[in-house]
């Protein structure tokens, strides 16, 4: 039997103005449900990797509702603990041209903030499981959320699971007491593999690729070799770095690469030019899953296995939504080099 994914974190309710309306603009407001380890159980399910989310849920209607949205896409819930008092929301307003997206949060006393050691029974949970994947998003919300995550990968550690961990540096999350410098050191000496965006090494270690400007979409895989070295020496448990390379040269327009370190190999991806964005949320959270699925499938091809990443993040570009709703075969059309957009008949 398939060993499973299993990931743990916050999933919120998403309202967006229509197209590309800005908050004041609004009437309605678009309603779909997302967040960044749901987004990474979503994908792995559409390529096929059996995969189990665990988040804390409020017993309404509304985490009902949230249950089902993830349930549809074959991610299993059957771990997810019911409780505490509201489902978080966040607002998007979806950039364009020039003008950069904004995300306005309404989580404060989550089902997930309120969270305690001892409600999700990890050894049930990581049975029948192999792989184990967390973001900073979660210690972020609340000490409560950041000590179950460190009770989760202490205990997928003991039991032998592969744990994987997205830094996802949120400024505006840290408000609890504590910040990420302090928190995440000890939960990432648990992990196998990290992954993170251009800035995030920056933000959460003060570690800093030289000659990177991301605003100019200067964003070099060679600069990243430095920060890849400088995380392997202070976390040796680390066996693969990752990093997503996106040059912003406008809302609507990035470019888009990646690079890993796995056992003291560099790998770079090939470069995409994204001209016209339909909804970058979920981009990094997309290549993490590639990245799982490449590690598990395509054995010891580690550059195949960055380059699934790479193309499936690429893809998520076009996709409405948090999630990546792309199939392997797509992945690795565009992997061979067809990025044409032409009609399948």
């Amino acid at each position: 039997m398939v060993k499973k994914v299993v990931t743990f974190g916050e999933i919120m309710m998403r309202l967006a103005p229509p197209g590309f309306l800005r908050f004041g603009q609004a009437r309605s407001f678009d309603v779909i449900y997302g967040g960044g380890e749901a987004n990474v159980a979503v994908a792995l399910a559409n390529f096929g990797v059996p995969v189990n989310y665990v988040t804390r849920l409020p017993n309404n209607d509304l985490g009902e509702a949230c249950i089902q949205f993830v349930r549809q896409y074959g991610v299993g819930t059957d771990y997810i603990v019911r409780g505490g008092e509201r489902l978080g929301i966040y607002f998007l307003e979806t950039g364009a041209a020039q003008r950069g997206s904004k995300v306005i949060y309404d989580r404060s006393n989550s089902s997930i903030a309120t969270i305690k050691r001892g409600m999700v029974d990890w050894r049930t949970v990581f049975a029948d499981a192999d792989w184990f994947h967390w973001t900073g998003i979660t210690p972020a919300i609340s000490e409560g959320a950041a000590d179950v995550c460190l009770e989760a990968v202490q205990v997928a550690k003991e039991l032998g699971l592969t744990v994987s961990c997205d830094l996802n540096f949120r400024a505006k999350l840290w408000k609890w007491g504590k910040k990420a410098g302090e928190v995440m050191p000890e939960l990432v000496r648990y992990s196998d593999i990290a992954i993170g965006n251009e800035e995030d090494a920056d933000k959460v270690f003060g570690i800093k690729a030289p000659d990177v400007d991301v605003s100019a979409g200067k964003v070099e895989a060679e600069g990243y070799k430095y920060v890849c070295a400088a995380l392997a020496e202070r976390f040796p448990n680390l066996s693969g770095i990752a990093f997503t390379l996106r040059g912003s040269l406008s809302a609507s327009h990035n470019t888009w690469s990646g690079v890993l370190w796995h056992n003291g190999a560099f790998y770079s991806a090939p470069v995409y030019d994204i001209v016209h964005i339909v909804d970058r949320v979920g981009g990094g959270d997309s290549f993490g899953a590639g990245l799982i699925y490449g590690l598990r499938t395509y054995g010891e091809d580690v550059q195949k296995a960055l380059d699934f990443a790479v193309a499936a993040s690429c893809l998520k570009h076009s996709i409405l939504g948090d999630f990546n709703l792309v199939s392997v075969d797509e992945v690795e059309k565009l992997m061979g080099g067809d990025a044409s957009g032409r009609v399948s008949r």
